[in-house]
């Protein structure tokens, strides 16, 4: 991959202490529903390389009623 087509940008990074770093929980108590939902169903759209182009195989579910 050329560096040139994701170069990094170093100034969203900054030094800090492991404590800080593993401190995940903060980050994601100051977000919303919303942003929180967001992130998750991108990470996992990442996982299984799902995209908006992605089909759904419905023939791998089941449908059926409760009596």
């Amino acid at each position: 991959m050329p560096d040139k087509e994701y170069p990094l940008d170093k100034s969203a990074f900054r030094a800090m202490t492991f404590r800080e770093a593993d401190d995940h929980v903060t980050f994601w108590n100051d977000k919303n529903e919303e942003e929180r939902l967001n992130a998750a169903c991108f990470l996992i759209n990442q996982i299984y390389g799902v995209t908006r182009d992605t089909k759904i195989d419905f023939s791998i579910t089941d449908k059926r009623k409760n009596n």
